[in-house]
């Protein structure tokens, strides 16, 4: 029997995501992203094709390693103008039943305190199919508009993280214990305070005491997603994460990192689902899907892939030459994304301009092209090349790529065993996880602070 892959759509609550100028398609609706109807009809769409979830990026700042200047983001919606990414889920979960949410927050900027109440709120209004994407930033702009000169160190900031998983730890799974709310008309009691907990968090950057302002939710703690994948990243995916989103050109690069993640999680008692970044573009025929990337590469704007590849790495590639091999130093950035392109592969080596076209269409992941056969090839390829478990697959248009992937490829994968024809019963974590796993199990770090 076939693996089943798991599939996650990414998006994000902006215009322009991972592919630079595809806006001004004229099949591409992602300037109607400030619009309830775009997020119901992409969540209709994706439900409809059993994914697992929709998976919304996000990013505090704005891309201004390029040229020095935001400029080149702004004019070309390099991820700005950018929306609130959690504001549009309870939208999404009403017309649908099944299909999960991740949604990215940063633990950089706001105290656990509100925000666990915030991920509570989502997790009851969604029945309990939220997740969240813990990163902790790497753009020096959100931090000045925090009020801050910089933002902390690449290796500090997991430190930061760390402290304020335990917070919100402590605030999920301490403060309320199972059997405390009794909704008791007749005795007119809602909960029984004795088993209500102030919980104290006396961290390095973190401090908390206080009750949760919620009643547990279906999952209490949403599922974890982590996408870091330098050495510090993974160590700490190993530690919290449930999914781990891997990014990178090749399964020489992903595969690795595949590899070393799961060997970390091994040490720590857990194994985590890898999920990778792609980007397809499929049609009923191979011509056809080769006819169709030819016209969306005549839309891309290389210079905002540039700019989002300054971003994430730290690098102003306009100050480098457009033909020499790009070499790695270390950056207060996201550290996987330079090394991806320069040490992660000793094989290979890019220049500047096969950067900029590699990232014009899905960013820092690879592109398949080719038709529903290809395809689903493709992708049983990958993983049983590099040992993930799934994808988490951006759009090249949306939603056209979202509804061929859904027409074409997934009928493909489920005629093949692949891939699920029906969503299981339960949470998020339970559909991916199995009946009774609506919690996280106990070999989690979240599961030491449980009462009761």
């Amino acid at each position: 029997m076939p693996k089943q892959i798991r599939l996650n759509a990414f998006d994000m609550n902006c215009v322009g995501h991972q592919s630079p100028g595809l806006w001004t398609h004229p099949r591409d609706r992602a300037d109607s992203y400030n619009t309830l109807d775009y997020w119901v009809d992409l969540a209709r769409t994706l439900e409809r094709g059993k994914f697992d979830a929709i998976f919304l990026a996000d990013v505090l700042g704005i891309y201004d390693v390029y040229r020095g200047s935001a400029a080149t983001a702004l004019e070309h919606a390099v991820q700005v103008p950018v929306n609130d990414p959690l504001m549009v889920i309870p939208a999404m979960a009403y017309v649908t039943r099944h299909l999960g949410f991740g949604v990215t927050c940063a633990l950089s900027y706001e105290h656990p305190y509100p925000f666990a109440r915030r991920m509570s709120t989502l997790d009851h209004l969604t029945g309990g199919r939220i997740g969240w994407n813990i990163v902790t930033g790497y753009l020096d702009s959100a931090a000045r508009g925090m009020g801050r000169t910089e933002q902390a160190g690449h290796d500090d900031r997991y430190e930061i993280a760390e402290d304020y998983m335990q917070a919100v730890y402590k605030l999920w799974e301490a403060s309320w214990e199972d059997g405390a709310v009794l909704r008791d008309r007749t005795q007119r009691r809602f909960a029984d305070p004795d088993r209500i907990h102030r919980i104290q968090h006396d961290g390095p950057h973190f401090k908390v005491d206080a009750i949760h302002l919620c009643e547990p939710s279906p999952q209490r703690t949403p599922v974890l997603y982590q996408a870091g994948a330098s050495a510090r990243g993974r160590q700490f995916a190993a530690q919290h994460a449930e999914c781990v989103f891997i990014n990178g050109p090749s399964k020489t690069v992903i595969g690795a990192i595949a590899r070393d993640l799961r060997s970390r999680a091994a040490g720590c008692g857990r194994d985590p689902a890898d999920l990778v970044i792609f980007t397809v573009i499929t049609a009923p025929t191979t011509a056809e899907a080769d006819e169709k990337y030819r016209d969306y590469l005549r839309y891309v704007s290389e210079d905002g892939a540039l700019a989002l590849m300054s971003g994430w790495t730290g690098v102003d590639f306009a100050a480098l030459p457009r033909d020499e091999p790009v070499r790695f130093t270390a950056r207060n950035a996201m550290t996987s994304a330079l090394e991806a392109f320069t040490t992660a592969d000793p094989d290979r080596q890019w220049t500047v301009s096969e950067i900029a076209r590699h990232a014009a269409i899905g960013g820092r992941g690879p592109v398949l092209v080719g038709s529903s056969v290809q395809i689903a090839d493709a992708l049983q390829d990958w993983v049983a090349e590099t040992g993930i478990d799934g994808f988490n697959l951006a759009y090249a248009l949306t939603p056209e790529t979202f509804s061929d992937i859904v027409d074409l490829v997934i009928p493909e994968l489920q005629t093949r065993g692949a891939y699920k024809r029906d969503y299981a019963p339960g949470t998020l974590r339970e559909k991916l996880y199995g009946a009774g796993h609506a919690r996280l199990p106990a070999s989690h770090p979240a599961a030491r602070v449980r009462r009761g």
